[in-house]
């Protein structure tokens, strides 16, 4: 990009906003050096590393890099042999601590909330030097000292050094409590001159105090004396500091030496850190001015959504809307003076600008820019005195330097097109100008005053109006950008707002040609037209903004109400959970008295027994159960008659059909055992069969079984062979068996130790064992039921 043109767009001014939010010298140097790019693979790159900068500050709000400090300097002098301070060990300790904690800061951002492929990269690539950065904190603390620790020589020189200070500090303490001493000082206290300890004497006591003059004060009157009871204290503490600064050197020697082997990958982990930091400084520029990072267009298509020059104050600055490269290639911009034609040349120049060299736009999401090979600009007043040159010089000087070096990939922008000489030789030189930027395949954006380029603008293919709104009511602009209407100078009507005469503007009026005054009046409607389709989108978005808050509010309801009927159904699936469990201990009782009654004297069983059984199992069915099988019993063939097989509902066991009785009952037998049932309580099962069953007493008799009085259990899991096994005991019981054979096989025995297992915990079983010689051996296994 050429220099001029950056300068006119203020782009330097943008920089040093972004330059305010680096943490670093050397973050701040890399975006010194920043200038866009006219490659689309590296804007893509730089856009995409900052907006995964910008995802970090929001997943994380800031990054640790104020750590990192411009060591280069220490590097070389380590690399050429001299010795670093203890400053530069800090400095470098510092730098390679900030590499060590963005390092983890990466490493603690998951995958699934952020991938961040090209900052995982930059990162990935600093080289942990914990082992450095260990032996420079171990030697020198935060303050620049190197620590007592660094060696043993230091501590132990040290330690003497305190014992000494002390020494002088009591020998010294003792002369000033003295009453004879304290008359002859100015003051008692101790002061240092040439690093010596000394007492402030007066004059007329020198000879009598005796001592080392060190110092004296400016008028003559004290006399700073080193006194002969702590000269040889004072030599001792000299030498032990002279020991003392010689060993810290001895440790600075080994610790350059450390950093000197390590002053390539400090080296580089500096140049990654201080790239990562201008990130960083562009995606806090990015979210502190509401920006985004632009889609970058492959087809030259500019698209602004809501822009908004940085430089202008944020109450102040008015968003534009542009779009350019899809239905046309140049915009001319008319409209009046201070209007804002200006800034929206400068914000399009200064956004592409930006935007190629890795700056968030503040701009609304779905904006886009392409990547220009050139952004020239000819905007201001360029007239110079030095060289003599007119406004209309200058500003040709600039075009002609344009039009030298635009392409199909160029930006191109003039403010005010043509001005600075005859209107009529400006305007047609104008428009040959845009002519030719247009053919060569540039983007142009043009502001201008003349009519010819508004004319020039409606019947080119490839160019279209726009003018900056200006507010006839109270004569000032609204900086507001339209695209698609041309704008009107406004001369006549602000000179009839500040009062001048009807005639004097009619009269002007008139000396307007007929052509002229229809592009006015045409003005003039398109621009009406556009305030009213204006005036409706507004009233439209307000509809739409209204609708979104309906539908918002009516779907927070929607999820309101599934949450409460979710609730109602988890109580009542805990209401049916209770139900269902009560209802099955009744059964359980019940048929547990069944089945004693029967295993004692079922010949003895009386109807009215039999019918409190019956009449509790049907208590103990829940609502729902019986709705249910009224349900199956309507929808099953209800015409159940004699010799049909049916289930018993209430006490879910199979029989058949005896008798039928009064009242839409029958009597079913389920082994030894008959019972009355409403038809409601049964289901059919299959076809009837013709059989003969003796009516007689309403007492339950003894009948053949229907059960066989063994199981044949092979080839099942022992989880499939217990409630088969279950089950057939529970029929047995009904059956009036006392003995039955659950054959097994023989196989690995796991079947045999499964089903055994389970009889010895079953409450219907008196005893078990292996079948005998006759019976099947260690393939059966024989129940005795209680």
């Amino acid at each position: 990009m050429e220099q001029w043109t950056l300068n006119t767009l203020e782009y330097h001014q943008v920089v040093e906003l972004v330059k305010h939010r680096a943490s670093s010298e050397p973050g701040r140097e890399w975006l010194d050096g920043l200038v866009p790019s006219d490659d689309p693979e590296e804007v893509k790159r730089r856009l995409q590393a900052v907006a995964e900068g910008m995802d970090v500050l929001r997943l994380k709000g800031e990054v640790p890099l104020s750590g990192i400090r411009d060591i280069r300097t220490a590097l070389k002098r380590a690399e050429l042999g001299g010795m670093l301070d203890e400053a530069d060990c800090l400095d470098v300790a510092s730098t390679v601590s900030a590499g060590r904690k963005v390092k983890s800061l990466m490493k603690r951002i998951a995958e699934e909330q952020a991938s961040l492929p090209l900052l995982r990269d930059l990162v990935g690539g600093i080289e942990s030097l914990d082992k450095l950065e260990q032996a420079l904190t171990e030697a020198i603390d935060e303050n620049g000292t190197v620590r007592d620790q660094a060696s043993p020589e230091l501590h132990a020189i040290r330690r003497q050094l305190d014992r000494v200070r002390r020494d002088i500090q009591e020998t010294l303490q003792r002369m000033i409590r003295d009453p004879r001493i304290v008359k002859m000082l100015q003051e008692p206290i101790i002061t240092q001159r040439q690093d010596r300890y000394c007492l402030p004497v007066k004059q007329e006591y020198r000879a009598s105090f005796g001592g080392i003059v060190h110092d004296q004060s400016s008028s003559g009157a004290t006399l700073f004396i080193e006194p002969q009871s702590v000269v040889l204290l004072n030599n001792r503490l000299r030498e032990l500091e002279l020991a003392e600064r010689k060993e810290v050197e001895k440790v600075l020697a080994r610790l350059t030496s450390l950093v000197s082997d390590e002053t390539e990958p400090l080296r580089e982990n500096l140049r990654r850190l201080a790239e990562l930091d201008a990130v960083m400084a562009k995606a806090r520029f990015g979210s502190d001015f509401n920006g985004v990072c632009p889609d970058v267009s492959d087809r030259m298509e500019l698209r602004l959504k809501k822009a908004r020059h940085p430089l202008i104050p944020r109450d102040r600055v008015v968003p534009i809307d542009v779009e350019m490269g899809t239905r046309w290639r140049a915009i001319i911009i008319t409209g009046p003076n201070t209007g804002g034609k200006t800034v929206t040349l400068k914000t399009i120049g200064l956004f592409a600008l930006m935007t190629q060299s890795g700056i968030p736009i503040p701009a609304d999401e779905g904006s886009m820019l392409p990547v220009y090979s050139g952004v020239l600009a000819d905007i201001g007043d360029e007239q110079s005195i030095e060289q003599n040159l007119s406004t209309f010089s200058g500003h040709m000087k600039n075009i002609i330097r344009i039009i030298e070096r635009l392409d199909e990939r160029s930006l191109v922008m003039f403010d005010e097109l043509g001005a600075g000489t005859d209107p009529t030789e400006g305007a047609a030189l104008a428009i040959a100008i845009l002519e030719h930027a247009i053919a060569r395949g540039s983007s142009v954006v043009a502001t201008t005053h003349y009519s010819e380029l508004k004319e020039f603008a409606h019947t080119h293919p490839q160019a279209v109006n726009a003018s900056v709104e200006f507010d006839e009511e109270t004569l000032r602009p609204t900086y507001r950008l339209l695209v698609g209407v041309p704008g009107r100078s406004n001369a006549f009507a602000i000179a009839s707002r500040l009062g001048l005469s009807t005639d004097i503007i009619n009269a002007a009026k008139s000396r307007i040609s007929a052509d002229e005054q229809r592009l006015e009046e045409m003005i003039a409607s398109l621009g009406e037209e556009r305030r009213l389709a204006e005036e409706e989108r507004r009233n439209m978005e307000q509809l739409r903004r209204e609708a979104e808050r309906w539908h918002e509010e009516l779907e927070k309801k929607r999820l309101s109400w599934e949450e409460e009927k979710e609730k109602m159904r988890e109580k009542a699936r805990q209401e049916a959970r209770a139900i269902v469990q009560k209802a099955r201990r009744e059964a359980e009782e019940v048929l547990k008295e069944l089945r004693e009654w029967a295993r004692q004297k079922p010949q003895d069983l009386k109807e009215h027994q039999l019918t409190e059984a019956k009449k509790r199992l049907e208590e103990a069915i829940p609502s729902w159960e019986k709705n249910r099988a009224n349900a199956r019993a309507t929808a099953a063939d209800t015409n159940i008659s004699v010799g049909d097989e049916v289930r018993v509902l209430t006490v879910n066991q199979k029989g058949t059909v005896v008798e039928a009785l009064p009242g839409d009952e029958f009597q079913v037998q389920i082994g030894v055992l008959k019972m009355k049932v409403h038809r409601d309580r049964l289901e059919k099962l299959k076809q009837p069969k013709k059989r003969t069953e003796p009516k007689g007493s309403t007492s339950i008799h003894r009948t053949g079984p229907s059960v066989r009085p063994e199981l044949d259990l092979r080839g099942m899991m022992v989880d499939e062979a217990i409630p088969e096994i279950d089950r057939y005991l529970d029929q047995a019981i009904l059956s009036g068996y006392k003995q039955v054979h659950l054959i097994h096989g023989k196989g690995t025995g796991a079947l045999r130790a499964g089903v055994q297992e389970f009889l010895r915990r079953h409450r219907a079983v008196k005893s078990y064992r292996l079948g005998a010689h006759g019976e099947g051996g260690s393939g059966v296994t024989v129940v005795e039921l209680r």
